[in-house]
């Protein structure tokens, strides 16, 4: 296992775009970039978008004439300045295109795709979602190139939100791990422990909090080490190395988490090996904690 102090690859939290947001609330300049013959926009429908699956997976994007109507939000341009959009809207038929989400794609595109993608979904979540001002429902106006949503009545200016969430791998004194499963899900599959952060809580009580709440059992050494925006639909995953503190007797909480166990890395390995047990797959922050307590990529066929 690595001494750095941080996780060096995570699939979401990559891009190589300059987002520019200085220009955000620049109308002229944006005019200017969506006419610019080199402009590319993503288009997304329902958290998917087209990709090329061949020679390696990449994002198809299309000129600006040729994207569906819709407020183009400004993502960012390259080194080389070209500028990237996205909107919203029925994705047009390419030939031997291929259609996918973050959860398929997020680790197999490259650092600028991974990038885009992740933006654009998390936009439209956004949009999608609050459409209407809280304060007095009139329905609001896209502004700032997608990134601010405007009530025309109180004027009041709205901003994506996300939802912190900590995830946290627990070890014990053996250095064994705890994963642990949902009641929603199948009976094989496995993860590390997580939850939401509550008003007036700091993200080393939410962990302490949530284990305590999911399995019963006490952790100190609350040691972070990475985040990425999983925005499935709205949430920015922080990720946690923790320690058992106390006895290693598991409690179940029974609505949120049905099964749970201690492994040691042999057992783990040939849990995987035989098919027993399905591990969280490489867009997931849950995967690259895991790998890290393991020292590399587990050896598994199958992965959710």
């Amino acid at each position: 296992m690595t001494d750095d102090s941080a996780l060096p690859w995570l699939a979401l939290a990559r891009g190589d775009l300059d987002r520019r947001a200085e220009l955000r609330r620049d109308e002229d300049r944006l005019a200017e970039m969506w006419k610019d013959p080199r402009a590319r926009v993503l288009v997304v429908e329902d958290g998917r978008t087209l990709v090329a699956s061949t020679p390696e997976p990449a994002l198809i994007t299309v000129a600006p004439a040729d994207a569906p109507p819709g407020d183009p939000w400004y993502l960012g341009s390259a080194d080389d300045g070209v500028p990237y959009f996205a909107v919203a809207g029925p994705l047009p038929d390419v030939e031997g295109a291929d259609r996918g989400g973050l959860r398929r794609l997020g680790a197999l595109l490259s650092d600028r795709d991974s990038g885009l993608l992740t933006h654009a979904v998390a936009l439209a979540n956004w949009h999608a979602a609050n459409r209407f001002c809280p304060r007095c429902g009139t329905e609001t106006v896209v502004a700032a190139a997608g990134h601010v949503r405007v009530c025309p009545n109180d004027g009041g200016e709205h901003y994506p939100r996300l939802d912190p969430a900590v995830i946290m791998l627990v070890r014990d004194d053996a250095d064994r791990v705890l994963l642990a499963r949902g009641p929603q899900w199948p009976a094989d599959r496995r993860s590390i422990l997580a939850g939401f952060v509550e008003p007036g809580e700091s993200l080393e009580q939410a962990v302490a909090r949530e284990v305590r709440e999911e399995v019963g059992v006490g952790v100190r050494d609350v040691e972070y080490l990475g985040s990425q925006p999983w925005p499935l639909p709205q949430s920015l995953m922080l990720g946690f190395f923790a320690r058992l503190d106390g006895p290693a007797d598991l409690v179940l909480d029974g609505a949120e988490i049905s099964d749970a166990g201690w492994y040691g890395r042999d057992e783990l390995r040939a849990a995987v090996e035989s098919g027993e047990i399905v591990t969280p797959g490489a867009v997931s922050i849950a995967a690259q904690l895991i790998e890290r307590w393991y020292g590399g990529p587990l050896p598994q066929t199958r992965a959710f």
